[in-house]
């Protein structure tokens, strides 16, 4: 059903189909046709499913639109054209929407002005509708339907669900999902698999999806278009690369802050000095601000009015005023989390630089595609690292990026919150029989495997057979009629509850943090979920001890003696994906090999160099790195997972080397935690970071965590993994994200919006309801699901365990009286808040110095 193009249509056949104002336009434009449009134009033209994956900036949106237009316009040539949507672009960024109708707009004009010339009229009209558009533009577009319609996920969900509009959808043959990539590894992706069924239902269309470089490209093209046929353009070989892992400094370790400061702002303003325009990338927003007003503390002379800062915490008009100063040329350098990474047309950059890892090769390879983004320029980036566990990261991610080792995407399977939103939404729009329901679902890439009882319980829960929630005024949204089978809508005020609740992207807000009934601070909701009952992070300069939370409030006690266990920054902090993790692992195997070898620093120095895409200073950086820990203790890698028993002071740890990315880490930490407290009755902490995960106690009793590791069987991991978050913060609120999906808790109700605060009240209430009725009820059984499968990544922990029940990774256990090198940044990440900056960079400068005198 999925194939691949082997070769691109020869320029003659695209010739032969473009109406003679569209290649008058074209060839006006542009002097020949790009890779993507040999390959996809003539597909779409013949209706075929087609998902074209290509770097940013090669053409894919007007590859996916020119046999659209072109069809638009040979209609209406003949005056046969009808109010009527023929097409739906749909993306994930109300600012792509924004940006796509510019894009669009303008050729269209261009072509109407040509076809005037010929004393041709041709009314084609474009419209983009997002939760921005007012209700009077709504309302013309009812009666003057657009023939392209742009809309985010969310909307094409609400048209769908809205009688007059529905209508007008009868007749859509095509529908672009851009950005696709970015949609498919969350909900909003998973709702929009629904609603493109629920489209099929009505007409038969075709479907068109736009990737940037993304991984396995088999899945996506699954999840565009279900059991269906899809023809796959992998046009990955355009683009040249300039691609850089930078340091500052040739020693990363024994420097101090002041040096190691200056010299990362030297290096960035130069970077940014040689180039017109460069985007920087941190991976959090504090970072953003902070690198802007060191940028003009440092060299004011530099940046005035000509840098600017872009992430998701600024107001949209901002963010709308930093996008056009780019396109307009007036931006010297802009700074950004994540929200720059999507195909937003932000003009000229001819640099991007990334602050510390991407974590990901997919997410590099798009962010480094925001520089030379025309087609033919050349992708120019450079990472810039800050210490020696980054650096081995960022060149194992630059050789996989170079060599097309793309990460695989995660795709969330049998979400029932957005099932029981979607089947709801259905309800209002048609009586519909459930056999058929349940075919129209699992056609849905990401519920094909759903099973007839989850499908029937989310049914058993919107049509209000469990009566006791009546009690917490969940009533039933459908009817359904178990004889005949068939569902539909219940209530008045059915449509108006739908339509104002829906969606997937959860509501979020600082929580409040007490000492009994005194105000602290704040902390975000995310930070929140990551602590657990004992641990210690700092507010406002000060030490807290989390106790419990309930609602929006966090309830803490203050010391002195403790040292942080959890850094503020830990929620902001992306995860390093699996597969990269794997490669890094393997990197360590051989690095190994090399010593166990006794071979020559000069050898292992042209490995290094032949292995990885390096400069002298950042190849002896490594090569030191790998020598201490050598010397020191053992190297874990990819065939031995190490174990290293630390006592400091009063405290004892037990150091995991797991390299396998924090979601993995946080499944095998929390059910090696969640053993020991069942056969030693105590609570331990724990600290988790992509590189591993440490256990650690401050009584004198010896921690069984050798004797709790051997418990967990990669077979019932599942099972432990659940009771281990059973009481855990991130359940709690991840329970009230699936419950105001499934539209158990209304975020509005007859015009009144419902806090965060009083939603989770309302969440924490039902949790304890919906135990009391069944364990495995769908919405509890879902949030446990996206904490493990999504959040956490459950599976390739279990992988892991079994790999270890198979002797594939044998386990090394080790005492030592330093941490060893590679568990530095582990053991000092709690002190991250508690020293400034530039005493941790010493505290990492003593404890390299005791390491090395351990080692002499």
């Amino acid at each position: 059903m999925i194939s691949y193009l082997k070769e691109p249509h020869k320029k003659e056949d695209l010739l032969s189909l473009l109406h003679p104002f569209v290649k008058e336009w074209f060839f006006s434009t542009f002097k020949e046709f790009s890779l993507p449009q040999l390959y996809g134009v003539l597909e779409i033209h013949n209706k075929n499913n087609i998902l074209i994956s290509a770097p940013t900036g090669s053409t894919k949106t007007l590859t996916a639109t020119l046999s659209i237009i072109n069809e638009l316009v040979t209609l209406a040539d003949k005056n046969q054209l009808k109010d009527q949507v023929y097409c739906i672009y749909t993306n994930p960024l109300r600012a792509l929407s924004r940006d796509v109708e510019i894009n669009l707009k303008k050729p269209l004009q261009e072509i109407k002005q040509i076809a005037k010339k010929h004393n041709k009229v041709l009314d084609i009209r474009i419209a983009s509708r997002t939760s921005d558009t007012s209700t009077s533009e709504k309302a013309k577009m009812l009666k003057k339907p657009p023939h392209i319609l742009i809309c985010t996920p969310e909307t094409l969900s609400i048209i769908l669900t809205t009688i007059k509009f529905r209508e007008l959808l009868k007749y859509t043959q095509y529908v672009i999902v851009d950005e696709i990539h970015a949609l498919a590894e969350n909900k909003r992706g998973t709702h929009l698999s629904l609603s493109l069924e629920r489209l099929q239902y009505l007409t038969n269309f075709t479907r068109i999806g736009l990737s940037a470089t993304i991984s396995p490209l088999e899945e996506i093209a699954q999840f565009l278009t279900g059991d269906r046929k899809c023809k796959i353009a992998n046009i990955n070989f355009l683009k040249q690369y300039d691609l850089k892992v930078l340091s500052p400094l040739p020693d990363l370790i024994d420097t101090d802050y002041e040096t190691l400061h200056n010299s990362l702002y030297s290096l960035i303003d130069s970077l940014i000095q040689e180039h017109k325009t460069t985007l920087i990338f941190t991976n959090t927003r504090s970072a953003t601000e902070r690198v802007v007003h060191y940028l003009k503390e440092k060299f004011p002379k530099n940046y005035t009015e000509n840098i600017d800062a872009h992430h998701g915490s600024l107001s949209k008009k901002h963010r709308h005023n930093v996008e056009d100063r780019l396109r307009q040329g007036k931006l010297k350098c802009v700074v950004c989390s994540t929200s720059l990474e999507l195909g937003i047309d932000i003009g000229y950059i001819d640099l991007v630089i990334c602050l510390g890892s991407p974590k990901s090769i997919a997410r590099f390879l798009q962010r480094s595609g925001r520089s030379g983004h025309q087609l033919h320029e050349k992708v120019k980036a450079r990472i810039i690292v800050l210490d020696r566990d980054d650096l081995i990261e960022c060149s194992v991610l630059l050789k996989s990026a170079i060599e097309k080792k793309i990460d695989k995407i995660h795709i969330p399977k049998n979400a029932l919150d957005v099932l029981a939103q979607q089947i709801h939404g259905i309800a209002i729009s048609q009586q519909i029989n459930t056999n058929d329901l349940y075919k129209l679902i699992t056609s849905a890439y990401p519920y094909k495997n759903l099973t007839k009882e989850d499908f029937i319980q989310v049914i058993d829960y919107l049509s209000g057979k469990y009566i006791s929630l009546e009690d917490r005024h969940i009533y039933a949204k459908i009817w359904y009629d178990e004889e005949t089978g068939f569902i539909g809508k219940k209530g008045k005020l059915s449509r108006m509850i739908h339509l104002t609740n829906i969606g997937t992207i959860p509501d979020e807000t600082r929580v409040l943090v007490k000492v009994r009934d005194e105000i602290i601070g704040t902390i975000d909701e995310a930070f929140l979920e990551k602590l657990r009952p004992g641990d210690v992070f700092i507010l406002g300069g000060q030490r807290y001890i989390f106790k419990y939370s309930s609602g929006m409030t966090a309830q803490v006690t203050p010391t002195s003696d403790k040292p942080p266990t959890v850094p503020s920054w830990f929620s902001e902090m992306l995860p390093l994906s699996f597969e990269l993790a794997l490669e890094i692992q393997k990197f360590r195997k051989y690095m190994e090999e090399q010593f166990q070898q006794k071979k020559s620093k000069e050898e292992i120095l042209d490995f290094i160099n032949s292995y990885l895409y390096l400069d002298q200073n950042a190849a002896n950086s490594i090569y030191e790195y790998f020598k201490e820990q050598f010397k020191f203790a053992e190297i874990p890698h990819e065939k031995k997972l190490l174990i290293e028993f630390y006592k400091e002071y009063n405290k004892n740890y037990v150091i995991f080397h797991s390299l396998y990315g924090r979601r993995v880490n946080d499944v095998l930490s929390r059910t090696i935690a969640y053993t020991i407290s069942k056969i030693q009755h105590k609570d331990v902490e724990i600290g988790i970071n992509d590189n591993g995960f440490y256990i650690a106690s401050r009584d004198n009793k010896k921690i069984q965590v050798l004797r709790a590791f051997s418990l967990l069987k990669s077979s019932e991991l599942e099972q432990i993994a659940e009771k281990a978050i059973e009481k855990s913060e991130v359940l709690k609120r991840r329970f009230r994200h699936c419950a105001t999906r499934s539209l158990m808790i209304l975020r509005q109700y007859k015009g009144k919006k419902k806090g965060v605060g009083r939603q989770q009240v309302s969440s924490m209430i039902l949790l304890n309801a919906v135990k009391r009725i069944s364990e495995n009820f769908p919405i509890l059984k879902e949030a446990r699901r996206e904490v493990l499968q999504d959040l956490m990544d459950i599976e390739n922990a279990a992988k892991i365990l079994k790999d270890i029940e198979n002797k594939k990774i044998k386990i090394k256990q080790i005492s030592t009286s330093l941490p060893s090198p590679f568990s530095l940044n582990l053991i000092s990440q709690g002190y991250t808040d508690a020293l400034r900056i530039e005493d941790k960079i010493e505290f990492l400068r003593k404890m390299h110095k005791q390491i090395l005198n351990e080692i002499k």
